[in-house]
């Protein structure tokens, strides 16, 4: 069973109904007792870095996600999501985040002809061979809609990047913490892929 953190976050319905097309099980919940028992959790959702750390305090969530990180249950962060994981972010200058991975979250830079919050398919590279990605080819694109994005303290966790007026970290891993600044549920073919090397974690030795 995949649990879904309900926190009053946007677009996590989608996450549900594509997961459901890959014939996962799937429950919606802020209960500590099913988050802690269930077999991968996935922390998705978009709006604002500082509103949503305030709802996961308000929740008593903060306590929960990094009790199933040490637990080393699959954890997988999907766009505002990816972001919480790290120290902090330049939306909400003073607000920590779950400090689960080390790194800061940054304003894309503004140039001329470029549009901010980011809204597109870009393509992907992989700097190191990353498991989310398992028969995805180098070069596939996936859909971004952020204003923010990642910059990694630790470059070894980075295993997906893209270019916007700036490298962006697109994807980590470290251990069985996972995450994406991109939408794999609006994504297609090659989002439902990533989102089944998820799901398929643990099995035949993945």
């Amino acid at each position: 069973m995949i649990a879904l953190i309900d926190y009053d976050a946007g677009n996590i319905k989608s996450v549900e109904k594509a997961l459901e097309l890959l014939g996962e099980q799937v429950v919606l919940t802020r209960e500590p007792e099913i988050l802690l028992g269930a077999d991968k959790v996935i922390l998705p959702g978009v709006g604002s870095f500082g509103d949503a750390m305030e709802n996961l305090d308000r929740y008593g969530l903060i306590s929960v996600i990094h009790k199933i990180v040490e637990k080393k249950t699959p954890f997988l962060g999907i766009c505002l999501g990816l972001q919480l994981l790290f120290e902090s972010s330049q939306e909400s200058p003073g607000v920590p985040g779950l400090g689960i991975l080390k790194g800061e979250i940054l304003r894309i830079p503004g140039e001329e002809g470029l549009k901010i919050p980011h809204m597109g398919w870009n393509s992907l590279e992989f700097p190191r061979q990353g498991r989310l990605f398992r028969e995805v080819p180098a070069g596939s694109y996936v859909y971004f809609v952020h204003s923010y994005y990642l910059r990694a303290a630790e470059e070894e966790i980075v295993t997906a990047t893209t270019s916007y007026g700036t490298c962006i970290h697109a994807s980590v891993e470290k251990d069985q913490v996972f995450a994406c600044q991109f939408h794999p549920e609006k994504s297609s073919r090659v989002g439902l892929q990533i989102l089944k090397n998820f799901a398929d974690l643990g099995k035949e030795g993945i």
